[in-house]
């Protein structure tokens, strides 16, 4: 059995992302990009309520403790904060270079686990992490042809 269902996971997740790219890109022309963003939240809020009603989790929610909420809650604000970016770069560029930026959260986010989490990426984990920074700033390069 494949027992690395964190990977399909990823690479669903960042197909997605892809779509929410495209998607987002298509849907906000001629729409402010703020307005954008919060019918996305909302979307997505329903989406997710409607999700978690379907699968059960509801009865786990006294589970959450006050350090756990206060972390999600602040990840919430910042994933908010991202997409109002994002969404605001999208209508100034195109999809092909805003999405390689919007992946340098990648060093970025590795950056920031070594500082707060204390994780020790490898050598050649840091030669990813590099590789990803680069292909982000490449990517995103209009070309002049």
């Amino acid at each position: 059995m494949f027992e690395q269902r964190w990977l399909i996971y990823a690479l669903l997740g960042a197909f997605a992302a892809g779509l929410n790219s495209i998607f987002g890109k298509v849907g906000m022309k001629g729409i402010d990009s703020n307005l954008a963003t919060a019918v996305r939240s909302i979307v997505m809020t329903l989406f997710l309520v409607t999700f978690c009603t379907a699968i059960g989790v509801w009865s786990k929610i006294h589970t959450i403790h006050s350090k756990a909420l206060t972390m999600i809650v602040l990840s919430g604000v910042a994933g908010a904060v991202s997409w109002l970016f994002f969404f605001a770069a999208l209508q100034l560029a195109t999809v092909s270079q805003v999405a390689p930026i919007d992946k340098m959260s990648v060093p970025i986010t590795v950056i920031l686990a070594l500082l707060v989490l204390g994780e020790r990426p490898s050598a050649i984990n840091w030669i990813g992490v590099l590789l990803v920074a680069a292909g982000g700033y490449l990517a995103a390069m209009k070309s002049h042809a």
